[in-house]
């Protein structure tokens, strides 16, 4: 499974762009979202985009990178710059890293790795090994949509996964699973459902319509039982 790190590029020099996007290829565990050339084309598509973190050049027209990294809230950040002057203002915004240019692929690789210590400082989980009928497997969480209780054995669990695949989780309970997933992305909703809040498309008191497509173009529907109801309005709230 993924459990590769996903980032943003963002630089207005086309050749500067194209040799971070080369230099950040040669980095295994890192997986390019997508690449802007224009700070106003990122700000208007990168809420829409899954990504833990960025990288931004700061010099740029209509909007520099030390304004676009105040709109990424909690995302990390590291700074590419050919000037020296901006690192203060850098570090004020708590950017995990400034690299001047042009940058090598080493120093690259060396303000990455500080990105996934962040994360993992900050109690975020990218991923977690779970026993499945199909063996142990390292899912990325970021990848997992929903999870119900299998009706063949309630103690196992089937996982819907991003890419439309499923996998049975072998003898785990909903409270050790809400134990295992983070909280801020995941909500229990019923006694057989625990979901990932992204794919919620609108809810009423008691059912949520998701954004998963059916096979017969509709969008699925599930309970949302009055016990768990205060909860998962408070986390669809935040």
């Amino acid at each position: 499974m993924n459990t590769k790190l996903k980032c943003l590029l963002l630089d207005d020099e086309l050749l500067a762009l194209q040799y971070l996007k080369l230099c950040c290829e040669e980095i295994s565990d890192l997986e390019i979202v997508k690449v802007f050339n224009q700070a106003d084309l990122f700000l208007a598509q990168f809420q829409e985009l899954e990504f833990d973190f960025c990288i931004l050049d700061i010099e740029m027209p209509k909007f520099n990178g030390l304004e676009v990294a105040k709109s990424l809230k909690n995302k990390p950040v590291i700074f590419t710059t050919a000037y020296k002057d901006f690192a203060f203002d850098a570090f004020e915004l708590d950017a995990v890293d400034y690299i001047q240019k042009p940058v090598n692929k080493e120093r690259l690789q060396k303000a990455v790795e500080k990105v996934r210590v962040s994360l993992n400082a900050g109690g975020i989980k990218k991923s977690q090994q779970f026993n499945t009928d199909k063996g142990k497997a390292l899912l990325n969480l970021d990848e997992m949509l929903y999870i119900k209780a299998s009706e063949i054995d309630p103690r196992d669990k089937i996982c819907h996964l991003k890419d439309g695949t499923t996998l049975t989780l072998k003898n785990l309970s909903f409270e050790k699973l809400q134990e295992i997933l983070p909280p801020s992305k995941f909500v229990r909703i019923n006694k057989k459902e625990i979901i990932a809040l992204k794919i919620v498309k609108v809810f009423s008191s008691d059912e949520i319509t998701s954004n998963l497509q059916q096979k017969d173009g509709s969008f699925l529907k599930m309970n949302l039982s009055a016990i768990y109801r205060s909860e998962f309005i408070k986390k669809v709230s935040l």
